[in-house]
Formats: structure tokens, sequence, C-alpha cells
């Protein structure tokens, strides 16, 4: 795993004398410094979502229902027989098409989520299922079980980082002791990257049902510790 801490800001501000923050403590001054202390890492993607639908139009309302209840049917059963593939159905629409301002027909549609960190039985399956649903989209995330393992091994590097940063301040400006006023930490990641249904994956049909290739890759995940120090004046 590639690290690196790098140092975005530090500032140096003298305040007056400050009241005792505890209990006995002499009334000293105190120079405030503002550390700023960031590390990143790449966690690699190990969880596919995929959502797929049914969706038909025309005249009769009843009978578009039917045709996609029936094509969420039998993809349900095809699930069932698929290990570490996790599935459920979304939202159920039903919308009027107009011509003139006037209803001219109806839209059904229903969606279903797929979720897996198997890619290759996430694969198949989505290639069984266009013989009748449609892919909308593909999700590669990391699950919530590594993204928190990867932001706690950053959180204890960078917060080492800032104290060694902390110390080197305070030797550089001659001061032996300092103590953290506030800290603030703060993680980011972007963890999601949809693939978009293109033309191929969106046609009907056995001979255009072909699994999609899927090639998870990595992530970006980065923690930001932010604080204020003070430097005890000897």
């Amino acid at each position: 795993m590639r690290r690196g801490i790098r140092l975005l800001y530090i500032g140096l501000l003298v305040v007056l004398p400050l009241e005792p923050s505890f209990p006995g403590e002499s009334n000293q001054a105190y120079d405030r410094i503002n550390l700023t202390a960031s590390l990143e890492s790449k966690a690699s993607q190990d969880t596919l979502i995929a959502i797929l639908y049914a969706r038909s139009t025309g005249a009769n309302a009843e009978s578009l229902a039917h045709e996609v209840n029936g094509a969420l049917k039998s993809a349900l059963e095809t699930l069932k027989k698929v290990p570490d593939v996790d599935y459920q159905t979304l939202n159920y629409q039903t919308q009027p098409t107009y011509q003139d301002q006037k209803v001219t027909g109806w839209s059904v549609q229903q969606s279903l989520r797929l979720e897996s960190k198997n890619l290759d039985a996430l694969a198949g399956v989505i290639g069984l299922l266009q013989k009748t649903l449609k892919v909308e989209s593909i999700d590669y995330m990391v699950s919530a079980e590594k993204l928190r393992e990867a932001e706690d091994h950053l959180i204890a590097e960078t917060l080492k980082g800032f104290a060694s940063r902390a110390d080197l301040v305070s030797k550089q400006l001659g001061r032996k002791r300092y103590r953290i006023v506030t800290l603030n930490v703060n993680t980011h990641s972007n963890n999601h990257q949809p693939l978009r249904a293109n033309r191929a994956m969106s046609l009907e049909g056995s001979d255009a049902a072909s699994s999609p290739v899927l090639l998870a890759g990595e992530q970006i995940v980065s923690v930001t510790v932010e604080g204020t120090i003070e430097l005890q004046a000897d």
C-alpha cells in the first residue's frame, strides 16, 4: 500500500495570556500553531452493484403490467439458483404517455438491484437476465467493512504524522512541550464508480445477452487531520 503524508498548512499565531484551562493551572501565555496533515491510499473495490429493469409501453396498462411482472418473476427465479448474489426489487412505475396533451398510452417499469463480491457470478447472471431485462448501470465500490479498515489504518498513520510535525515545530521554535487545543479528523472517499449501460449491454435477445466484462479497480481513500496546538512557554 503506497502512502504519503503531506503537510498542507502551518500557521503561527501569538495570543494574549489565557485563562487557566484546568483547575490549579497557572495563568501563562502560549503560542498557538495550526497544523494540517493529510494521508491517502488506495483500497481495492471488492463489491459490484448492478441495476437492471424491465419496461413495456403500449395502450393497455394492465397487459403492460403483466409483461413487466412476468419478466421480474422470471428474473427472480433465475437469481434464486445463483449463489453469492444478493438482490432486491426496486421502484415500480406506471406512467402515462401523452400526445397533444392527451393520454395515448402507458409505460410500466420495475427495477432490480443486484450486489455481489463475486465478479464472475454477477457477470454471469447479468448475461442470463439480459434475455428479458436491460442493464441501467453497474457501480464498483469498496465494501463498508473494507472501507472502514482502510480508514482506520489511515487515521492512525495520519495522527502519527500530525504528532511528528507538532514535535518538529515545537523543537524548531525552541519549545519542549505543547498540548493539543483542538483536533478534527475527516475522512473522504468517492466510493462509487458507475459504468453506464451502453447499447451492447441493453440489447434484447439471446444473441445479445452475453456476460459483460467486469473489472474492479481501486478507490482513493483519504484522511485529513486538522488541529491547533499550544506551545508552552518555558
